[in-house]
């Protein structure tokens, strides 16, 4: 009867995982999405720990379980609690490297028991295992296992890396043929634990193998670390190369790695819900990734060998470029106030100013005007997928005026005002007239169609990507310097007072 409501608690949590995964494709229905899949989830870990048996043992160690949990939700709840919008890729990457550092250890654990049990508890000899009678190991569970380590550890590596990056404690790094260590690392991971695997079930189940168990053990068990290992550089290497305006992606494909570490923890423990789970989560993930690329123009392999924006250089320096000029708080709150259309595009110094609510306020204001007024959405803005729309999605926003890149780009030529608000490479008009720029080829938004173009920037420093913007210097373009807040707050002053 226990395995009966076993099943329908992993049946349950995995509905509730599909239905929670399609709201939260709406800034309406997130929120209960996400309420929702996490009580799928505690649906679960309860069931787990009350209902789950192996030859015919449930659970013990309560103590121990209960405990790791208590101190993991209270130290998520706060970690979550306390974050700043600016901080939450670093955060996504933070929490998605755990999960594959749990896959991890999953594997490394269910290793060290596989092999204590197929070779050591049979010393010393007898008739019986040296006939060969044990049993031989599938090899199925092996590969699951070196799966579960090897994309796990990846995973792990390489999601601290991005953190680091994030946080800036950890700076672009690369030199002459990186590339080709990062090829030479995969191959012997590969090929390491395709022996690994093979022989580890040949040798289960060899007769007369157990006469050197002992030393059968040790270097299976060796092997085993050494691949882990060579998996940490692989994923420190993977991602050290890969440049500020690939970061997006890179998380969107670590994330869909710790999911498929999951789903191999879900085969080993035959258990549905985190089979289910970490499907859904290596799948959304690949397609996100998918979709992530294809809005950059680029593939993956482009982005993954490219190093793109990694290697670029600030470009051509401002005095090179032209002149730029400034724009007054009154004219620019003049030009705004009286315009048809303005269009905002928000980045990431919006983010770092924590200046979504007022924006907001802005866009109100402008609406009581009788202004039309929306917002640009670039799929790879800020420091993740859907930064931007999680950001003004916390300020209200409605989500009708959340416009898409190919949506935005068709009413900009008919927009009065475009304002920017700490946006670099994804307003770039580099993309689409220099070869030699690392975006070229990258969809963007084409602001400069717009009859005036108002840019706010704390400085006249590159963006992420780290190249020049042509656009800061063009004829319709007005800069209007300061933090992304503090101007918006005079801005919205001074339209009041017009």
């Amino acid at each position: 009867m226990g395995y009966v409501f076993l099943m329908l608690g992993y049946l349950l949590a995995s509905v509730s995982f599909i239905v929670g995964l399609k709201m939260l494709s709406h800034p309406d229905t997130a929120k209960r999405g996400n309420r929702l899949a996490a009580a799928g989830m505690t649906i679960a870990i309860v069931v787990t720990i009350f209902l789950y048996e192996d030859n015919g043992e449930r659970l013990g160690n309560y103590g121990w379980i209960f405990g790791a949990l208590f101190i993991g939700a209270v130290i998520g709840w706060i970690a979550a609690r306390k974050v700043q919008m600016t901080a939450m890729p670093e955060m996504v990457s933070l929490f998605n490297g755990m999960g594959g550092a749990c896959a991890a250890l999953i594997s490394m654990i269910e290793f060290n028991h596989l092999v204590h049990e197929t070779f050591l508890p049979h010393l010393p000899l007898s008739e019986e295992t040296l006939s060969g009678t044990i049993g031989q190991v599938p090899m199925t569970q092996v590969l699951v296992i070196m799966l579960g380590l090897v994309i796990g550890t990846v995973s792990f590596a390489g999601s601290m890396i991005a953190w680091g990056k994030l946080n800036g404690r950890v700076n672009d790094f690369s030199f002459r043929g990186l590339q080709l260590v990062n090829i030479l690392l995969l191959s012997v991971i590969l090929a390491f634990s395709t022996y690994l695997i093979v022989r580890f079930s040949t040798d289960s189940a060899a007769p007369g193998i157990f006469e050197n168990a002992q030393t059968a053990a040790n270097s299976f068990t060796l092997l085993f670390y050494l691949i882990l290992v060579l998996a940490i550089l692989y994923g420190v290497f993977f991602v050290l190369p890969i440049g500020g305006a690939d970061m997006p992606v890179v998380i969107s494909l670590l994330n869909s790695f710790t999911g498929v570490a999951a789903a191999c923890g879900g085969f080993l423990y035959n258990n549905k819900a985190m089979l289910t789970g970490g499907i859904l989560v290596g799948a959304a993930g690949t397609l996100l990734t998918i979709l992530m690329c294809r809005a950059m123009n680029r593939s993956l392999k482009n982005v993954l060998l490219g190093s793109f924006g990694a290697s670029a250089k600030s470009g051509s320096r401002s005095s090179e470029q032209g002149s730029f000029k400034e724009i007054t708080l009154s004219d620019a709150g003049m030009m705004m106030a009286y315009a048809e259309r303005v269009m905002i595009v928000p980045g990431y110094g919006l983010a770092v100013a924590q200046a979504q609510h007022i924006c907001h306020e802005l866009e109100k204001l402008l609406t009581q005007r009788g202004v039309e007024v929306a917002y640009a959405i670039h799929p790879v803005a800020g420091r993740m997928p859907g930064h931007m729309n999680v950001l003004l999605a916390e300020a209200d926003v409605s989500y009708e005026k959340l416009l898409e890149l190919e949506e935005a780009n068709q009413l900009l030529p008919r927009t009065d005002v475009v304002l920017v608000l700490g946006a670099n490479d994804v307003v770039n008009p580099a993309a689409k007239t220099d070869p030699a720029s690392p975006i070229y080829g990258m969809p963007i938004l084409d602001v400069e169609q717009a009859r005036q173009v108002i840019v706010n920037k704390r400085s006249m420093k590159p963006g992420y990507a780290g190249i020049e913007n042509p656009l800061f210097f063009g004829t319709k373009t007005s800069m209007l310097f300061g933090d992304a807040k503090k101007v918006l707050q005079e801005l919205v002053a001074t339209i009041k007072e017009i």
